[in-house]
């Protein structure tokens, strides 16, 4: 997939996410509204049914000063305050209340109408709070000459409300979270699996190139020997047929390199364990690798810390983890390499390190130089081959011995790989480790 098209499906899944959240703050808002709509209605109801209920139940002393000061509902000059019988108005505002399971911290009154004077107040609010409530109502048709307002403020109204939608408003959180995380790692995936194809891309031009040189190699080779001549020169004869034998055989490497991936992805490799000599086998490595190291005046150096050496391992994966390290550690160095390989012990284990002095590993590349086909750019060095399984399989054998790997390195002053193996990761038979010294013997002796 093009760059250009993963952009435009970023900024699709963007825009749709960010419509999707404002419509859904769109609807909360709304369902905010609708239920503190339908609190107010419920309260401005209530307060409706007191003043009825103050209407109907008028007691005896309401009615002498009613036929003291005349027909108050017309326009008599008297007060409110003077009439109203504050004790059953206390009783009727806390039936309905109550009724309505809102909180005990509520507060009522009345105020004037017209300046907003507050004349009576149940509780310690202000009298702004009780002026300023949604919930009011007249109290005019008991008092013309004196209109005033009932209102009752309730301090805890936004919080009941919230708790009314709290569950929607849960699950549209959760549920947004959800889409937005399926949206980050479906965006996730497409770039890996476009860092994955182009690895893949690189791995088999790689390997394209890789065989084109030893099959031109045989081509030319197995020219040669069909030309009448070369066999009248038995050195020549055998000279095209060494070059043809191992190019075969370096054709079959790396075959055999390609198909290791698929190994190791399936599990299907099978250790065997003995015990080992740490430092007896990076001294074999060592030796082996004398000659290419004397070719580019390159140096060992040992620093054989570890006390107990002794480990259960797989001695083949073994040397061939350290021989990966060493190789990369050669062939990264662009002048004479200096490698130090170093043992430690360390938490009922032991530590195996591998440092060089070559062109190092910039901070971005080491998050990815343990996946497979990965190659860490090289810049102007071309002639460095490989397919980018090294330290896939380093890491994969490490892990199987139930360790681990770790990489300290910074650009052009080298880089040091440290595998940790614990002591106590499996326990082999004494009986099966003297029969797989005894194959291993009679495997060496036999060629």
């Amino acid at each position: 997939m093009k760059k250009k098209n993963i952009q435009l499906i970023i900024l699709f899944a963007s825009l749709s996410l960010a419509g999707i959240i404002l419509t859904q703050l769109f609807w909360m808002k709304n369902v905010y509204r609708l239920k503190e709509d339908q609190m107010d209605g419920r309260v401005d109801v209530a307060l409706r049914r007191i003043v009825t209920e103050l209407m109907v139940t008028r007691n005896d002393t309401m009615m002498a000063r009613m036929m003291q000061y005349g027909t108050v509902c017309y326009n008599e000059p008297v007060s409110l305050m003077e009439m109203l019988d504050i004790s059953l108005l206390d009783s009727l505002v806390r039936s309905e209340m109550s009724w309505m399971d809102f909180p005990d911290d509520y507060a009522y009154g009345i105020f004037h109408r017209k300046d907003g004077r507050l004349m009576y107040s149940s509780g310690n609010h202000s009298g702004e709070e009780l002026i300023q409530s949604r919930n009011a109502v007249s109290l005019e048709c008991l008092c013309k000459s004196d209109p005033c307002m009932l209102g009752v403020y309730i301090p805890g109204k936004q919080g009941m409300i919230i708790h009314q939608i709290l569950i929607w408003l849960v699950l549209s959180v959760v549920f947004l979270l959800v889409l937005a995380g399926a949206i980050f790692f479906s965006i996730l995936s497409v770039y890996q699996q476009k860092r994955l194809s182009q690895m893949k891309t690189d791995f088999v031009n790689n390997m394209t190139h890789e065989f084109k040189t030893p099959i031109a190699t045989i081509s030319l080779a197995s020219e040669m020997l069909l030309k009448p001549q070369i066999h009248e020169s038995p050195d020549k004869t055998k000279r095209y047929a060494s070059i043809i034998f191992d190019e075969n055989l370096r054709l079959k490497h790396q075959v055999e390199q390609v198909l290791k991936v698929a190994i190791l992805d399936r599990g299907e490799f099978e250790l065997k364990f003995r015990e080992l000599n740490v430092h007896e086998v990076l001294e074999e490595v060592i030796r082996n690798y004398s000659l290419i190291m004397k070719e580019r005046n390159g140096k060992f150096r040992t620093c054989m810390h570890a006390r107990q050496y002794n480990l259960l391992a797989d001695r083949v994966h073994l040397v061939n983890v350290i021989d990966n390290l060493i190789d990369n550690a050669i062939k990264y160095s662009p002048g004479p390499p200096e490698v130090t390989l170093s043992t430690a012990n360390k938490n009922s284990g032991i530590l195996i390190s591998v440092a060089d002095k070559g062109s190092g590993i910039s901070v971005e590349n080491q998050r990815n130089i343990f996946r497979r086909f990965y190659r860490v750019h090289t810049g102007n060095i071309h002639d460095i081959k490989g397919f980018g399984l090294g330290l896939f399989y380093v890491k994969t054998m490490v892990e199987a011995h139930g360790g681990s790997v770790s990489v300290t390195s910074e650009l052009n002053r080298g880089s040091r790989f440290d595998l940790y193996f614990p002591f106590d990761h499996v326990k082999v038979n004494p009986a099966e480790n003297e029969e797989q010294k005894a194959n291993d013997q009679v495997i060496t002796g036999g060629g």
